[in-house]
């Protein structure tokens, strides 16, 4: 959403724990709204007059998600918004605000020992003595404690052993270095530093057995360092390079002159980002070359599935699937409710997941549909209602509920015509309504308004629907007029449209999020066979658990119906000709046609079960509760819409025998070229006449030639 809530912390200490994680403690704290497109003077302006300081003599720092070893310095503008981009999925994030030029100490845990010591470090300086920023790699000089170390595997410790020489500036190599063992040693003639790490006697942990900690080598003073390779400076700008494509080299030289104390040439800078670039967009290549295989092995393994792609021009591939399982689920076991959402993790940050999904008897997901596209633009949905629509079979009107991003609820009844009702998801709703209050009231008054609203959503008729609209128009004439430009119509149980059956938000985002979200970036085809695992093992665990159930409705309607029941017969019920009934509550009169499954509560036809007042009258007249509950309710519909399983695909991820079908498909894999040496170059956009220099040699300033191939005989020194 573009704002994140920072939580200012100042005036405490840093905290080493043993897995090399920071820990802040002590100091005060103070809370802060920060826009993403809020200046960094503004933001030093607000926390100046929090903590009453001069912030030029002070630095933010925070940490990525997930990372609690490396403090990120906030310098300018751009780094501010990348800060509010990286916590967008967080609802809080905290910033600490450090001074610059003061030495820090740090309380650092020793192993396996409950004692801390303190450690002092000062801030590295420039060649001139002026002071500056901490830098990253600092925080790496201790990653290796010594002896009895522990490490998950050999790679973490390959992996540290790799920081902790980029900090500490010397070079190693592998002496031994294998699954079980790995033996390095510095590269220096003659120096004695060596480590040694190897499996436990557990057999389970990888631990440091000997450490020769001391370096006779003068280690190595130069600004650059061999280390720090193409693929080391790759995996470190990978992350800053996803979220800014236009990532110079030049920058990222001094990004990492400033953070790591490397020195790198434009050209190293340039190939670590051409590495990094080509590790991020794999995906169209393999989108492009794997996909039209993958559809054909879906077709062949889960036959009546739907699986297409289409490639519009100027755009990555958009990839459609529809499991038979699914379709016939939802066909005959789940009400005709379908709520669309857009998902998106750090896993996928490429690619965006658009879903569809229905709810089954016990109020939980039931994945139908879902597309993997470049964005969630309004095209790309249009194109995903589209290939539902040709793949739904009946022609029951279903209602779509969704957040009403790019335009969605009026892009549905176009799609849909008459059998598409859209609805506005309820959370949503209640969001941007809150974004409507004027930030002057108080929160009693924001409370109260959101409860207004909150009312006028559930309430069940429209005498009970306009009182609260009246309660909010008397506070605010703008909020008003924005809630009915909202068309009530799409959200309001007392005009709705469709039918949502007492369902009215979904978690389907939380969970697919769950799903998709790894420690490695997923290719297209890996993130569908992902999702398809996760549905197929929830169908499987679904049904099982199903057919446990021995009462008619699934546990959750059944308690809810026995809730109903217990007030229904404090109730009184005048018998009436025929099938309508009168039921008397709390002096008001409600009416019950028994035929038509209809209350003047409105409560039967809005949820799919009978109210406490059509309960009154089938407890009087004998008549049997179940036979007048929505079939969706049911624990055969449920048992219906679990009965079909999603197949197994066992050779994805194997090497690809592509047949002669696959190589006519409409989407063409790139051709693979052998890369030349040296940089690649560019053709300038329009032609132009390229001018060569020409060399001037220094020693007899003659143009032509160079001081090395100067044929002038050197002057002899008197």
């Amino acid at each position: 959403m573009g704002k994140v809530l920072a939580i200012c912390q100042m005036g405490g200490e840093f905290i080493q724990n043993k897995d090399g994680t920071l820990t802040y403690s002590g100091g005060e704290a103070h809370a802060v709204d920060i826009e993403r497109d809020m200046a960094l003077d503004e933001l030093r302006n607000e926390i100046s007059g929090m903590f009453n300081c001069n912030m030029e003599a002070y630095s933010i720092k925070y940490f990525l998600p997930n990372n609690k070893k490396t403090a990120i310095t906030v310098s300018n503008d751009k780094d501010l918004k990348r800060m509010v981009d990286f916590h967008a999925n967080s609802d809080t994030t905290d910033i600490y605000i450090m001074k610059k030029a003061e030495n820090r100490v740090i309380r650092s845990v020793v192993a396996d020992s409950d004692t801390t010591t303190d450690m002092t470090t000062t801030t590295l300086a420039t060649v001139d003595g002026s002071s500056k920023r901490r830098r990253v790699s600092v925080d790496w000089a201790n990653l290796i404690t010594g002896v009895g170390q522990v490490f998950e595997s050999p790679k973490a410790f390959r992996d540290t052993l790799h920081k902790y020489a980029v900090a500490n500036k010397f070079t190693y190599k592998f002496v031994k270095n294998d699954t079980t063992r790995v033996t390095a040693e510095c590269t220096a003639e003659d120096c004695p530093w060596r480590i040694h790490a190897s499996k436990s006697p557990a057999k389970k942990e990888f631990m440091i057995k000997k450490m020769s900690d001391e370096h006779t080598c003068g280690k190595e003073m130069k600004r650059g360092h061999r280390l720090a390779s193409q693929r080391w400076v790759a995996s470190v700008i990978k992350e800053k390079l996803r979220d800014s494509p236009n990532y110079k080299p030049k920058d990222i030289a001094t990004d990492l002159e400033k953070e790591y104390g490397l020195s790198l040439n434009y050209s190293q800078a340039w190939r670590g980002k051409f590495i990094a670039k080509k590790e991020l967009y794999n995906s169209l290549e393999e989108a492009s070359g794997q996909l039209p295989w993958f559809i054909s092995r879906i077709h062949e393994t889960n036959p009546g599935s739907i699986a297409t792609m289409d490639a519009p021009e100027g755009s990555k591939c958009r990839f459609f699937v529809a499991f038979r399982a699914s379709l016939e689920g939802f066909e005959h076991g789940c009400r005709p409710l379908l709520f669309l959402d857009a998902i998106t993790s750090k896993s996928t940050r490429h690619w965006r997941l658009l879903v569809a999904t229905a709810v089954d008897g016990e109020g939980e997901i039931f994945p139908v549909a879902f597309t993997v596209v470049e964005n969630d633009s309004l095209e790309n949905w249009r194109w995903f209602l589209e290939q539902l629509k040709s793949t739904l079979s009946s022609s029951r009107a279903i209602t779509f509920v969704c957040n009403g991003q790019n335009g969605l609820l009026e892009e549905i009844p176009l799609v849909f015509e008459e059998y598409g009702y859209p609805g506005y998801c309820v959370n949503q709703l209640i969001e941007d309504f809150t974004a409507q209050l004027d930030e002057e009231w108080t929160q009693e008054v924001k409370n109260d308004m959101v409860d207004h609203l909150r009312h006028a959503i559930y309430a069940l008729k429209a005498e009970e629907f306009n009182q609260c609209l009246d309660n909010i128009k008397a506070q605010s004439e703008e909020v008003y007029q924005w809630l009915m430009e909202t068309k009530p119509e799409r959200w309001s149980d007392a005009y709705f449209k469709g039918l949502r059956y007492g369902q009215y938000s979904s978690n389907a985002v939380e969970i697919f999020t769950d799903w998709v979200s790894t420690r490695y970036e997923l290719s297209v085809v890996q993130m569908v066979d992902l999702v398809r695992c996760k549905i197929m093992e929830m169908m499987y665990t679904r049904r099982e658990t199903s057919n446990g159930w021995t009462d008619l409705l699934t546990p959750s309607a059944n308690r809810k119906v026995q809730e109903h029941m217990n007030r229904a017969r404090t109730l009184d019920v005048v018998c009436s000709a025929g099938d309508v009934f009168e039921v008397r509550d709390d002096s008001v009169n409600n009416v019950v046609n028994v035929e038509t499954w209809e209350c003047s509560c409105r409560r039967w036809q809005v949820d799919g079960l009978p109210c406490m007042h059509a309960l009154a009258v089938f407890e009087r007249t004998d008549r049997g509760v179940y036979d007048y509950c929505s079939k969706y309710f049911t624990a055969e519909c449920y048992r219906l819409a679990y009965s079909s399983s999603i197949n197994p695909i066992p050779d994805v991820g194997q090497p690809i025998a592509c047949s002669s079908e696959l190589i006519h498909s409409s989407v063409t894999p790139p051709t693979r070229t052998r890369r030349m040496a040296g940089r690649p170059k560019e053709k300038p956009a329009d032609p132009r006449i390229s001018i060569k220099r020409s060399n001037r040699c220094s020693k007899c300033k003659v143009y032509g030639h160079n001081k090395a191939t100067c044929k002038m005989p050197a002057q002899m020194d008197i």
